[in-house]
Formats: structure tokens, C-alpha cells, sequence
């Protein structure tokens, strides 16, 4: 009825309906009893029924009513007084005394829902008894039990839809973190993709293009007096980009890379040496320390893509003449080492990655290993070479598993 009351819902609405049907069959059967019973005031008590519903009926219609609890008062004291008219006249009214207590308690606050129901309460008491001509304690049963009913009824109401309420509140919160939850989880699962694909497209696509160029670089030095050398170096720059092509289609479908299949991490790092020998003026070694264990996928191309890059750095600017790849099984860890003997560098004065001139080849190592709880650690000073080495557990965390299938 106004802003404190709660929403009307299909149930309440019902409600509503038969507390306004019981009030005007109650005013009904006042009016009538005394025109049957030829009442003296058989008129005048009708007249105030009629009074009485109409004011009743005005109420749920006024939208001050509804939204206001001062108009809600204001109009309840006009029932009350014209049920309490119909009270002195008809000992018939105090039945409507019943319905005034919901009401009473709807409308008013809890401490003035109390206090009005039980004045009313005793104004029908005093009413009835005083149609009677005498006072005896059956004549307070009706009225008293009457308010206790209606007090409970409408405060056991009140808590449960309070309950509803907070548990509305709490479904809409939940909705709403999971809605949040799916958005974090959509945007995580991009991040992670784009990184995935970065790394990719660095350590395959980006290093075989940077061998394409050397590879046709040198065959332009070599095309004025050594024809067939330049011929050799354009069929190595053929076959890297047929190589490339398939490690683009290998990891865009996310699928173990072409180096690895059909053969060892073992194997894959001894062809990448051999194959970076004859591509480029370096001589690659691979060895071999420890008794070869199963790896999972995931490891299993870190440490690749780790060698493959590490290579591809010494090729492009370390200037160097041998490069030492070394794959060691170490009890419960698996290490990959690169060293070169080139011009080496300072690790603490690396540039800031770059589009144009790259720079992000460490940082793409260092993701991937660390993804898998690895380690990845690089020692260099200027003229004294590179060393990087990469570790890796042999026991996935669980972390690592989902990757692992993948």
C-alpha cells in the first residue's frame, strides 16, 4: 500500500483481495442483519456501512495512499472512525474489527501496528459489552485472539518475505559473480591464447624468417662468383619456409610441433643442431648427460622452442663459431643449456623489446618455462660468450596437467 509495504507478488495480491472481500462482507452482514432484524436504527446503520466501504474502497485506488505511510494513517483513522460510528450503532461491527487489525499492522509501523491493534481490540470489547449491558471475560475472547492471530500472521509474513528478500538479493549476487566469473575467465582465456600465439609465432615463424634472410643474404654475396653456393643457400631458404609453414599449421591447430614427431626430445635437439650447421656458418653440437625419461608434451616443447630461440640469438647476434647444446636429465629435473663462444652481452642492460627491431625472445623463454614451474637463467658478459640454461621438474604440478593435455 505505500513505499515500506513490500511488492505485491501474484500471493499477496490474492491476499489483498480477500482481506478487501472480507471487510465489505462484514459491512454487508452488519447492514443486513438490521434491516432483517427490523433494527430501530436499521437506516442509519446501513447509511454507515455503505460510508464505511466506500471509504475502505477509496484507499487501495489513491496512489498517495499507496506510496505514502502519513496518507496511509490518515486513511486508515477515516475507516477507524467510521467503523467505530458503525461500532456505537450495531453490536454487528465489531466482526470488522478482525480485518482492521491486518490493516493496522500492514500499514503502520510495528511499535503504532501494535498500539492500533490494541486499542481496537478494546474498543470492540467495550462496544460489544456495552450492546450487551453487561461485561463478562467470553465477550474479550473473540477480539483478543482475533489480534493475536493477525499479529502473528503478518509478522510471521513480514520475516519470511524478509528471507526471500535477502535471498533474492543473494541469487542476484551470485548471478552477478558469475556472470563477472565468465567474463575473467573469457578475457583470461584470451590473454592466455595471445600469449601462446606470441610465443609461437617468435620462436618459429619469426626465427625461420630471420634464417630465410641470412640464408638469402648470403646467397646474394655468393651469386657473382659461386653460383652453386647460392643455389645451396636459396634450396635452404626453400626448405625453411616449408618447415615454417608446417609449424605455422602445427601450432595454430595447437598440435605437437613437426621436430617432435616421431622422435625423442633427444632427436629433435640433435636435427636442430645439425640442421642449423648447415643453414648457417656455425657448428652446433648436441649432448646427452643422464638417462632419458619420458616427458609430457608440455615439457617437451618448452625445451624445444627454448633451444630453438637460444639458437636462433646466437645465429642472428652472437657472432659465434660453435654453439655447445647440452639436454641433461638430473634426477627429478630436465635442463636444456646453450652456450656459444661469441661476443656475449650484458643481461642487465638488455633494450626494451621492440616491433621493429624484436628484443622479446628472453622474455618469451622465461614465460614458458616458468609456466612450468621451471627455471630459465642466462649468464653472458661482453666478449666471454652466452650461457643459458633451462629447467625444468620432471613431476608436473597440477597446474600443469590441463596444459600438459593440451
Amino acid at each position: 500500500m505505500n513505499s515500506t509495504a513490500p511488492t505485491l507478488t501474484p500471493t499477496t495480491r490474492a491476499l489483498a483481495w480477500c482481506l478487501h472481500v472480507l471487510v465489505v462482507a462484514l459491512l454487508a452482514l452488519a447492514a443486513g442483519r438490521a434491516v432483517v432484524d427490523h433494527h430501530p436504527q436499521a437506516g442509519l446503520i446501513t447509511a454507515t456501512a455503505a460510508a464505511c466501504a466506500v471509504i475502505y474502497a477509496a484507499g487501495p485506488v489513491l496512489p498517495r495512499v499507496r506510496r505514502s505511510r502519513r496518507a496511509a494513517a490518515l486513511w486508515l483513522a477515516a475507516v477507524g472512525a467510521c467503523w467505530l460510528v458503525l461500532l456505537t450503532r450495531s453490536a454487528d461491527g465489531v466482526w470488522v474489527a478482525f480485518p482492521l487489525y491486518f490493516l493496522q499492522l500492514h500499514l503502520l509501523s510495528r511499535r503504532a501496528g501494535l498500539a492500533a491493534v490494541a486499542a481496537t481490540a478494546v474498543t470492540a470489547i467495550t462496544g460489544f459489552a456495552a450492546h450487551q449491558g453487561a461485561f463478562s471475560p467470553a465477550m474479550a475472547i473473540g477480539p483478543a485472539i482475533g489480534a493475536a492471530v493477525a499479529v502473528a500472521v503478518v509478522w510471521g509474513y513480514q520475516a519470511l518475505y524478509r528471507e526471500s528478500e535477502q535471498r533474492r538479493r543473494l541469487i542476484e549476487e551470485l548471478t552477478a559473480t558469475r556472470a563477472d566469473l565468465a567474463t575473467a575467465q573469457h578475457a583470461a582465456g584470451v590473454l592466455a591464447e595471445r600469449e601462446r600465439l606470441a610465443r609461437e609465432i617468435h620462436d618459429t615463424l619469426a626465427q625461420g624468417l630471420s634464417s630465410i634472410q641470412l640464408l638469402l643474404r648470403a646467397a646474394e654475396r655468393a651469386l657473382p662468383h659461386a653460383p652453386e653456393n647460392a643455389a645451396r643457400y636459396v634450396d635452404q631458404a626453400r626448405q625453411a619456409a616449408v618447415d615454417d609453414l608446417a609449424e605455422a599449421r602445427r601450432f595454430v591447430a595447437a598440435l605437437t610441433p613437426p621436430a617432435l614427431e616421431g622422435t625423442t626430445l633427444a632427436g629433435a635437439l640433435e636435427r636442430l643442431c645439425a640442421t642449423t650447421s648447415i643453414r648457417h656458418r656455425i657448428t652446433a653440437r648436441f649432448h646427452l648427460t643422464g638417462e632419458p625419461l619420458p616427458l609430457t608434451t608440455a615439457h617437451e616443447v618448452a625445451l624445444l622452442r627454448v633451444a630453438q630461440s637460444a639458437l636462433a640469438n646466437t645465429v642472428r647476434h652472437a657472432e659465434a663459431a660453435t654453439a655447445e647444446v647440452t639436454l641433461s636429465y638430473l634426477g627429478d629435473h630436465v635442463a636444456v643449456d646453450i652456450v656459444d663462444d661469441g661476443g656475449g652481452f650484458r643481461p642487465d642492460r638488455l633494450p626494451a623489446p621492440d616491433p621493429e627491431a624484436g628484443g622479446f625472445g628472453l622474455a618469451a623463454m622465461r614465460a614458458r618455462v616458468h609456466a612450468l614451474g621451471g627455471t630459465l637463467t642466462v649468464e653472458s658478459a661482453p666478449g666471454h660468450g652466452t650461457a643459458l640454461a633451462a629447467q625444468l621438474p620432471l613431476t608436473p604440478s597440477a597446474h600443469d596437467e590441463p596444459e600438459a593435455r593440451a
